[in-house]
């Protein structure tokens, strides 16, 4: 028994199992997961139910978009006309003319050798030139001496055409035959301001009727050739008294020479007084001109802006309104399992469909205002691809800056309270 004592007391006691109501944890509840297709049918279906707020809504933002895209677009427009009119011009040519005396304040004359020193000039490929007469142009005889419409009379060599890369839109040039004799042919300004619109019709030039052989197609180059009436050199000499001096030498040179001629075409035409000469290059008006296009375009940027800034405003206004309407929607959906998040989703889901319909729609309507106004001028029609762009992003920033506070408050609505509102 002692044995039995003594191994029962080196036996540790054993507990009495006792049994724990262990309870297994409770499976969290996920929300459903929308893909991108469930996010876009949600927020659409407010746009679907409301047709004429959408449009009334989407409308400011169209009417903001279509005036910066249409701004930017007639722009462009103009500036793509001047530059093709210089590529097809070039920028190649240079004019001499005589310089006001420093203290006299009237014109020093070229000499009559000008013309051909300046063709000698390394580089220069062609030379035209013109010099005023002291006459006046008048339609007929009946009309006073004094009232000349402001038509000058200039005569010309027979090369002035190639070299200003002009042509003639009805008749001929001069040429060897009729630069002796009475014969004139206008630039497109002074056949307006006459009223000839053939060639074969008369003017009045110093006391005889001189025949119109042509008229000449716009020269953007040379705007005093536009407004002028043009007469064979040897006929001015002859039968107008002109004294031969010229009073402009045009020249085209290769395009890496332009700036070593500019450099040697005073001191070459006038050697005695380098000084009497002015040198310009007319092509640089419309390089300033394309360079400057679309400046004065700003402000209508900024109403453009303004405008869109204001649609902005009508979509948040859209998007609050609807929340407003839709609380038993949202209370419902809320109490289906809907997070505040997938609410919110869904207002600025249905603000960036609001708003980026009417992007689509003043892009739309810009470039078709471009494409009116390119066709009436007869101008490229061009609409960067930035401007589209850039307004496309626009009207997305302002869609979700105007649906968020909507988004947010309607996420924040409690659901038994939405219900019961309803």
């Amino acid at each position: 028994m002692a044995g039995d004592g003594t191994e029962a007391r080196t036996k540790p006691p054993t507990k009495p199992r006792t049994t724990r109501n262990r309870t297994k944890p409770r499976a969290r509840l996920r929300p459903p997961r929308l893909t991108p297709r469930d996010v876009l049918h949600a927020g659409s279906a407010g746009l679907r139910s409301r047709p004429v707020r959408v449009f009334l809504s989407a409308l400011g933002i169209a009417i903001g978009i279509a005036t910066m895209i249409a701004v930017v677009g007639i722009s462009s427009s103009s500036q793509a006309k001047l530059l093709r009119e210089l590529d097809k011009l070039g920028t190649n040519m240079l004019v001499a003319t005589p310089a006001p005396a420093m203290f006299s304040g009237q014109d020093t004359k070229l000499p009559k050798e000008a013309p051909g020193m300046v063709s000698r000039i390394a580089g220069v490929e062609s030379v035209g030139t013109t010099g005023d007469v002291g006459e006046s142009v008048r339609r007929s005889e009946n009309i006073p001496k004094e009232e000349t419409g402001g038509i000058a009379l200039k005569a010309a060599k027979d090369d002035l055409l190639g070299t200003l890369r002009a042509s003639v839109a009805r008749g001929a040039w001069l040429n060897a035959a009729t630069a002796r004799y009475p014969s004139v042919v206008l630039g497109h300004v002074a056949a307006r301001r006459l009223g000839i619109t053939e060639p074969g019709q008369q003017v009045f030039i110093g006391g005889r009727h001189f025949t119109v052989t042509g008229i000449l197609a716009p020269v953007p180059l040379a705007p005093e050739v536009e407004r002028a009436a043009l007469v064979g050199w040897e006929a001015a000499e002859q039968l107008l008294g002109f004294d031969g001096h010229p009073t402009a030498v045009y020249e085209r040179s290769a395009d890496d020479r332009v700036a070593a001629v500019r450099s040697l075409i005073a001191q070459t035409a006038n050697p005695r007084t380098p000084s009497g000469v002015s040198v310009t290059d007319p092509s640089a008006a419309l390089q300033a001109k394309a360079a400057t296009e679309g400046a004065f375009s700003t402000l209508l940027l900024g109403l453009g802006g303004i405008a869109l800034l204001v649609g902005g405003v009508g979509v948040a206004n859209t998007m609050i309104i609807s929340v407003l309407e839709r609380r038993h929607e949202i209370g419902l959906r809320r109490s289906l399992g809907a997070t505040k998040g997938q609410i919110r989703i869904q207002f600025v889901t249905e603000s960036l469909l609001l708003s980026g319909l009417g992007g689509l729609a003043g892009i739309a309507l810009g470039a078709a205002a471009t494409a009116v106004y390119a066709r009436a001028g007869d101008l490229p029609w061009v609409v960067p691809l930035w401007a589209v762009t850039g307004g496309f992003a626009a009207t997305l920033a302002i869609g979700t800056l105007a649906g968020l506070y909507p988004a947010v408050r309607a996420a924040r609505l409690s659901p038994t309270l939405a219900l019961q509102a309803a």
